[in-house]
């Protein structure tokens, strides 16, 4: 991304940020954010729909052969009778449908929220269908008003939207906020004057996982309940290469996997020579969420991207409540919460999940890997972010795990990620990438190779960059070089090992190990330059170059002695 569009999504996470967090002098930040993520996500959809009612207005007077929306002048009885007809296409619902765009009706749209919510209560607003009155009764109601008519006219988001009356606002306090969000857009991003070339659903995405984070934050939920890197979510989807099937994440937050799946077909159209619109609907996504605010914040942001979504009939814990029990997904991607020690019922106890052993009551992290392959094709793929402990720990049967994993081939690839990742937790973490068809035996139209008995172990902990003064995050090149190495060795194009970096390996050498799959055993230290000196001769030029140096440094000290004691001091 340009400094330029970095600047400007930095600069709108500060000002809504700041217009947001005048809240908590009134509610709970538990409770804030509902407020505030409704009235973003009525804001976007408005923006949404106004583009595309300036798209339509454009076409419907371009006369052209080609343009199948054009509104002759001429047919018309008059100028009026030409305007009114103007304005009845404009709110012809499926010209937004066709467009993949949020119809949005007049009571929800952000023009009618700002200027009703400064009104006087109980001034008239419009007329219901019986004719009687609307009267305005509060800010909150109007926004409540508004996601209502929302719900109504998108089946998708039916029982989905949160609203805000319960929280007894003032309606100071919501006019402010409409006031603020009102100065910007999520169309037409603009900085200094200069047009950016952000798309409007990316700019929401950075807001939303922006304010989901700092909301975190302000909850106080450190290390438990965090959100993945776009970066390492990006990896994952590159790695695993999504084109078609079904896609599943047990632990789906805000559905940052799927988002990046959807992107991920779009940014490969050329290259793999297909329609990304036609090849999208050969992905289903499905998903489980036990936090019920983000539970529906995903089906929020599966609703306006167009993604088609199976969420279960509600939020539900992911080991307790299966929303898909008889889901058997082609990939399975997921970040759950590291380490989690209290995820433990007696009903797990015989639970059929735990093909490969009971994991420990008091961690949760092989649990979610079991419960992921049971959920898998048999043809399938998965990649799951855990904290770097899963790799070597041989506690409370977790070793034994991992160990039948590894002897009944379902490990794969295995990456060691940097530090300093995450915003609100610094639990070291790599990625298993696990499948159930290393022979490739089952998969057409595929050029993997026949891998079984063999592991590739990738060590990225080099990688990456310093974002600010405490996180790091991984460039686009660095993904690619991650993604095609794994590639490379899949597909036998060209892999070589690279000493300190990535290493393939055999079933023997991982015993040698003890089935520690930590990759810096196995990809030894970085190779480094030869520059041709000989190392005897290297060896004495250094020695003689070290005594110059130390007989320099006494020549200093001893003429900083004598300076200091011509000034009167002794040291």
């Amino acid at each position: 991304m340009e400094n330029t569009e970095q600047k400007f999504l930095k600069e709108l996470d500060d000002k809504l940020w700041k217009a947001a967090d005048k809240l908590r002098s009134n509610m709970d930040a538990a409770n804030y954010k509902h407020v505030v993520l409704g009235l973003i996500f009525l804001k976007y959809v408005s923006d949404a729909f106004e583009e595309r009612q300036e798209q339509l207005t454009e076409l419907f007077q371009t006369n052209s052969d080609d343009n199948i929306y054009y509104l002759a002048p001429e047919d018309f009885g008059d100028t009026n009778d030409y305007e009114n007809a103007l304005h009845e296409e404009l709110e012809v619902l499926d010209y937004y449908r066709e467009a993949n765009v949020f119809w949005v009706p007049k009571a929800a749209r952000w023009s009618t929220l700002k200027e009703m919510a400064v009104l006087p209560i109980g001034s008239v607003l419009w007329k219901d269908e019986t004719g009687k009155d609307v009267k305005l009764r509060s800010v909150s109601w109007l926004i409540d008003n508004a996601l209502d008519e929302i719900e109504k006219s998108n089946t998708k988001l039916k029982g989905i939207l949160n609203r805000i009356s319960q929280y007894q606002l003032e309606n100071d306090k919501l006019i402010g906020l409409i006031n603020t969000f009102s100065d910007t857009s999520f169309t037409k991003p603009v900085l200094g004057g200069k047009p950016l070339s952000l798309h409007s659903k990316d700019i929401l995405g950075h807001v939303y996982e922006y304010f989901l984070g700092q909301f975190a934050l302000a909850e106080g939920k450190q290390g438990g309940q965090y959100y993945t890197p776009k970066s390492i979510v990006t990896l994952i989807v590159e790695m695993l290469q999504p084109y078609s099937g079904r896609v599943y994440d047990p632990a789906m937050g805000s559905g940052g996997f799927f988002v990046s799946s959807d992107k991920f077909i779009e940014e490969h159209a050329s290259e793999q020579h297909y329609d990304a619109s036609e090849q999208k609907k050969h992905i289903s996504v499905y998903g489980q969420e036990s936090n019920p605010t983000t539970w529906k914040l995903a089906a929020m942001n599966m609703a306006i991207r167009g993604i088609d979504f199976n969420f279960g009939k509600k939020n539900a814990d992911t080991f307790l409540d299966d929303q898909h029990p008889d889901l058997r997904a082609d990939f399975v991607m997921a970040n759950p919460p590291f380490n989690v020690k209290d995820w433990w019922a007696e009903s797990l106890a015989d639970d059929t999940r735990w093909k490969y052993g009971t994991p420990p009551k008091g961690n949760a992290n092989f649990a979610w890997v079991q419960h992921m392959l049971h959920h898998l094709a048999p043809t399938g793929s998965m990649g799951i972010l855990l904290a770097n402990g899963s790799m070597s720990s041989n506690t409370n049967n977790e070793g034994e795990i991992r160990k039948r994993l590894i002897e009944e081939d379902l490990v794969e690839c295995m990456v060691a990620l940097p530090g300093q990742l995450f915003t609100n937790t610094q639990i070291p973490a790599c990625i298993w990438f696990l499948t159930k068809d290393k022979a490739n035996g089952m998969v057409r139209n595929d050029k993997k190779r026949d891998r079984r008995g063999e592991f590739l172990f990738i060590d990225a902990r080099e990688l990456g960059y310093m974002k600010d003064r405490v996180l790091r995050d991984f460039t686009n090149d660095d993904i690619a070089k991650v993604a095609n190495t794994f590639h490379a060795w899949q597909r036998d194009e060209g892999y070589e090992d690279i000493a300190g970096f990535c290493k393939s390996v055999n079933l023997a050498d991982i015993k040698n190990h003890d089935f520690v799959l930590t990759p810096g055993r196995y990809v030894g230290a970085k190779e480094q330059e030869d520059d041709g000196e000989p190392f005897n001769e290297k060896m004495a030029r250094l020695t003689a170059q070290l005594s110059e140096q130390f007989a320099e440094s006494d020549r200093l000290e001893a003429e900083i002695k004598r300076n200091l004691g011509g000034l009167g001091y002794e040291l």
